[in-house]
């Protein structure tokens, strides 16, 4: 069966490369540059039936932001041959990737089309954005202290923007980087409008899966409940607006550390909270504590600002029946709480935990609620809602990539060294993902600089997280 490859020339400039560089004072090491010596794309390796072309979006993918789920997949270089054969078996996998990638884009088949309206992917076989670039450094220069904004080099820049801008976009973008010693960062964009976090792990679990030739590939599952809902015309949500750049930090979290913060933060209502729910109320509170200090607050006269919480929540599992893992789409939605403000200096770690545990319990009671037609749309209604009542109050966002398996993406040469996902476009947004034991976890985290700048002083943060410590595997 043939791979329909086609040269995506509206991206390459005259000299058919790109080419950044980062200041020398951004790196611990020389500067570091990324060139594109190659964009492509790529078709379905079998062209998606007539009766599929119109793909009817789900409610809930409408209520999603426009914008694209980013991160980088990391392999070092195994194999120990000479420089000309490391080269060709470099080239090799790249070329084992794109073969692949055709074939899983035949069973995922809305990733390859294009958004008709705000309510439908015309799934015409357009194809997923692919570009190969070459990374003068080793990874172990990357790996020695990431810096965020050298990272997002790495991502594919067709998902840098929001699916706002005119013209037809594609929704799956994917940036091949090689490095010099050998080694590979897979850079993936999609589009959320078509896929939550659970979503693109599936996908990228069948897309290895389909490279190593296994017999065991999981295969999606689109339209469940979709069906179901009348087409609607939804609200698009917009991501704020910002006046100035933020910033974006890696803190890391060690296994042993928050074992100790889990016990330090149990009480009769939450004797045993997750890694989660006690790492994003430590976050939470130190956030809130930095924006308290940073600026004078004229609506409130409380030392502690009030604010808002939302934690994604993957809603497959919370439904009776629950919907298979591998339902594919966007079945989450935020577990919302609140902080009020408070007269004392100091805010009490555990009852943030135990806020958090309330709003996920919540969120279960309202499940099955959002996949009823008759009381969906009043439920998500209150979730748009909630933002204009609160506009005066700050609003954090956490979104947990924890227990996804994405260490276990083997395209046939081993496992990922590092996950990470550097890119977040909305201040006061932060996500978790595991570390590679898959105990410890990595938070990454974006505020306005002067906020930033309290946050990373935090000495109770710091007795738990280290900042941006080197990557090891």
């Amino acid at each position: 069966m043939s791979i329909n490859l086609i040269p995506f020339t509206n991206l390459v400039l005259p000299s058919h490369s790109r080419r950044y560089q980062l200041e020398p004072k951004k790196m611990a090491t020389e500067s570091i540059e990324v060139e594109i010596v190659d964009t492509q794309t790529v078709k379905p390796s079998s062209p998606t039936p007539q009766d599929l072309r119109n793909f009817k979006l789900y409610l809930l993918d409408l209520f999603m932001p426009g914008i694209y789920i980013k991160f980088l997949l990391f392999y070092p270089n195994v194999a120990s041959t000479t420089t000309t054969h490391t080269a060709k078996a470099i080239n090799d996998k790249y070329q084992h990737l794109i073969e692949s990638l055709a074939k899983t884009l035949t069973h995922y088949y809305p990733f390859a089309g294009r958004k008709k309206s705000n309510v439908a992917v015309e799934c015409n076989d357009d194809g997923a954005q692919v570009v190969k670039a070459h990374v003068k450094c080793s990874l172990s220069d990357i790996f020695e202290r990431p810096d965020p904004e050298m990272l997002t080099r790495l991502l594919p820049t067709g998902a840098e923007s929001t699916e706002a801008e005119a013209g037809p976009r594609a929704l799956l973008y994917v940036q091949v980087n090689l490095f010099e010693c050998g080694g590979m960062a897979v850079g993936l964009g999609f589009s959320h409008k078509i896929a939550d976090v659970s979503t693109v792990c599936t996908f990228i679990h069948c897309w290895a899966a389909t490279a190593l030739q296994s017999n065991k590939v999981i295969l999606p599952q689109f339209g469940g409940v979709a069906s179901s809902f009348p087409p609607l015309d939804f609200p698009l949500w917009e991501s704020p607006s910002e006046k100035e750049k933020p910033v974006t930090r890696r803190y890391v979290f060690d296994n042993s550390k928050i074992s100790v913060l889990q016990s330090e933060t149990s009480s009769s209502l939450v004797p045993k909270p997750t890694r989660v729910e006690a790492v994003s109320a430590l976050i939470w509170k130190c956030a809130i504590e930095a924006s308290s200090k940073s600026s004078p607050n004229t609506l409130c006269s409380s030392p502690i600002r009030p604010s808002t919480f939302r934690l994604a929540v993957n809603l497959r599992k919370m439904v009776t029946p629950p919907f298979p893992d591998n339902m594919a789409g966007n079945f989450s939605l935020s577990a919302i709480t609140k902080a009020e403000e408070s007269t004392s200096n100091v805010l009490d770690l555990k009852d943030l935990v135990v806020k958090i545990r309330a709003g996920i319990e919540e969120m279960k009671e309202a499940a099955t609620k959002v996949f009823d037609p008759n009381e969906a749309m009043q439920v998500l209604t209150e979730y748009l809602t909630i933002p204009l009542k609160d506009q005066e109050i700050e609003t954090y966002y956490c979104s947990s990539w924890c227990r996804f398996p994405f260490y276990e993406t083997d395209f046939g040469w081993g496992k990922p060294s590092w996950v990470s996902g550097p890119s977040l476009v909305v201040k006061n947004m932060f996500h978790l993902v595991d570390k590679r034991d898959c105990k410890g976890i990595e938070a990454w985290l974006t505020l306005s600089e002067e906020k930033m700048a309290l946050f990373e002083s935090n000495m109770e943060l710091l007795a738990y997280a280290s900042l941006n410590p080197r990557v090891t595997y």
